[in-house]
């Protein structure tokens, strides 16, 4: 949930611009307002635009999506000296019309305030999203001094993918977020990519992905707990040949003193070490001819676990630890496009060695909309909480929301247990989920959860008074859980969209949690063997549920 700050807009006389061209314009900004509130129109071709300064300097460039014959919603630029915009429009403009007639200049306003009121019905109430414009991973997620931070790939002037810099969330408790000013923007190494923090003595440091003509690594210093960053001068502190070369991971490894930095590489994750965190060295790569290779890998992650002390053996105070490698991958998931896929196995602070054949593939989550997953640096109580990307790369673009589009998931405690000869990560909600559990009602709402205690078959229906429903089906036997959103709402804006999602449950289920927030569903095996998110976007709140098979118990979240 955000914080939202209830602002008003205040239009002013409109600034005329100077047509120089089929495609091109430049225009004068008022002074004297905080904002220019830009006009996009989402079917439009990008217009380049470049920020220039009381001397002419160019001080910035974005790209937005100006409106040509419709506003689709407005978005903030801060002007902080900001003179002049040149802009060059992409397209065909014997299709638009002339330059001149775009409706961008007649909506286009100045302001010292934006309006960041909710407008969306599909908003989640319990999960975290931006005041507005587009999200997708998250990155450089820290905990320090009682706070969790989450910084996230973002695009302040638009709801689809482009401009990527870091926003910036904090929260007290997991649940509730408040926004922060940006943390990173792009400069002229590249936009700012995926990438991780660590804290050091009192420093914040963050490694990012400079993403220009190539994909280089950066890194950044706060002296502020993570609020504001000094890019390093050296930067980039690791650079390579290979065209997808991004999302640095970096974590502390004791036996060897050193730093650790894992990186996604094609398809492959590379290893360096360091001592000061400016010097790399390539240790070792991973990944040839393991797993799912039908996309790239992205956004890695590599920690240590205990397995679950009752599976370890017999006696309990031998707990057994193993390494687990964080692999999203784009394409290539379970039910198309984008997931989360990993390994276990052992890491000797050189190279990770995978325990299992190279062709077994394991997925952290069976649903479509889980993505991107990374662990927060530092969680107290030595948890590994972890959050991911609630969408998918197949239409994420296109979900009916304009004000901002992406959530997070519920953050997620992850462990290790054994079925077969097999280890597996486990994820359960975490226990600040259990913190806003409310009190028990008799119908579903359309936030909250829904705890259920299965037998051997199973069916639960989900549904609304129009007859859009969700269908989760449990098979003891066949050892398999289900959710079926083919007739959930609204799943015309994606071919994609509409779909079964099946996952293994390694053994019986005796309990399932299953969350609810406007636009999603999120179902656990209660053990945590079990994991499945996946989006929804019903014409009215899903207010009926039907168990055959077991006995729902239905809490409000508070």
């Amino acid at each position: 949930m955000m914080a939202t700050a209830m602002m008003g807009l205040t239009a002013l006389a409109q600034t005329t611009p100077n047509i120089l061209g089929d495609n091109h314009a430049m225009m004068r900004l008022e002074q004297g307002k905080k904002y220019v509130l830009l006009p996009v129109q989402e079917t439009e071709e990008i217009a380049a635009i470049a920020v220039l300064d009381s001397r002419n300097e160019m001080v910035q460039r974005i790209n937005v999506k100006l409106a040509v014959d419709r506003v689709d919603y407005w978005m903030p630029y801060e002007l902080k000296g900001a003179r002049l915009f040149d802009i060059v429009f992409h397209g065909d403009r014997r299709q638009k019309g002339a330059v001149a007639e775009f409706v961008c200049w007649k909506e286009l306003k100045f302001s010292d305030t934006f309006d960041t009121t909710n407008r969306e019905r599909f908003r989640p109430l319990y999960h975290h999203t931006p005041l507005y414009g587009w999200m997708n991973d998250p990155n450089g997620m820290f905990y320090k001094d009682g706070v969790w931070h989450l910084y996230y790939q973002y695009n302040p002037y638009g709801s689809q993918w482009e401009n990527m810099t870091w926003g910036h969330s904090t929260s007290k408790d997991l649940i509730h977020w408040d926004a922060q000013p940006l943390a990173l923007e792009a400069d002229w190494l590249g936009a700012i990519f995926s990438g991780s923090c660590i804290t050091n003595g009192n420093d914040v440091v963050a490694f990012y992905t400079s993403a220009g003509m190539s994909q280089t690594q950066s890194m950044a210093v706060s002296k502020d707990n993570g609020r504001t960053f000094k890019k390093y001068e050296g930067n980039p502190v690791i650079t390579s040949d290979k065209p997808d070369f991004r999302d640095p991971n970096v974590f502390w490894y004791e036996p060897t003193q050193r730093w650790i930095m894992i990186l996604a590489v094609g398809q492959e994750m590379q290893l360096y070490s360091s001592v000061d965190l400016k010097d790399w060295k390539y240790e070792s790569s991973f990944g040839q001819e393991y797993g799912n290779h039908s996309g790239v890998w992205e956004c890695p992650d590599l920690f240590e676990l205990e397995v679950r002390s009752e599976e370890a053996g017999v006696n309990s105070n031998l707990k057994s630890k193993k390494w687990v490698l964080i692999c999203n991958i784009n394409p290539g998931g379970p039910f198309g496009g984008s997931a989360t896929q990993y390994f276990v196995g052992d890491f000797d602070g050189h190279k990770f060695t995978c325990e299992s054949m190279p062709k077994v593939t394991k997925w952290l989550d069976y649903g479509k909309d889980h993505y991107a997953t990374v662990s927060f640096y530092n969680a107290p109580e030595n948890r590994r909480v972890v959050l991911a990307w609630m969408s998918n790369w197949q239409y994420a673009n296109q979900v009916p929301t304009k004000q901002f589009r992406s959530a997070n998931s519920i953050p997620r405690d992850l462990g290790l247990f054994t079925c077969g000869e097999e280890t597996y990560v486990s994820a359960v909600p975490s226990k600040e989920m259990l913190a806003v559990r409310g009190a028990k009602v008799k119908k579903p709402t359309e936030a909250c959860e829904i705890v259920v205690d299965l037998n051997n078959q199973a069916e639960i229906v989900l549904s609304n008074t129009l007859g859009e429903q969700v269908v989760m089906t449990y098979d003891a036997a066949k050892q398999k859980f289900a959710m079926d959103r083919t007739k959930s709402g609204n799943v015309s804006f994606s071919e994609s969209f509409p779909c079964v999602t099946e996952a293994p449950t390694y053994g019986q289920v005796k309990q399932l949690r299953i969350f609810i927030d406007r636009c999603s569903i999120e179902a656990f095996d209660a053990a945590g063997k079990v994991a499945m998110t996946n989006l929804v976007f019903p014409s009215e709140p899903y207010n009926t549920i039907k168990v055959k098979g077991g006995k729902a118990t239905i809490y409000e979240i508070k």
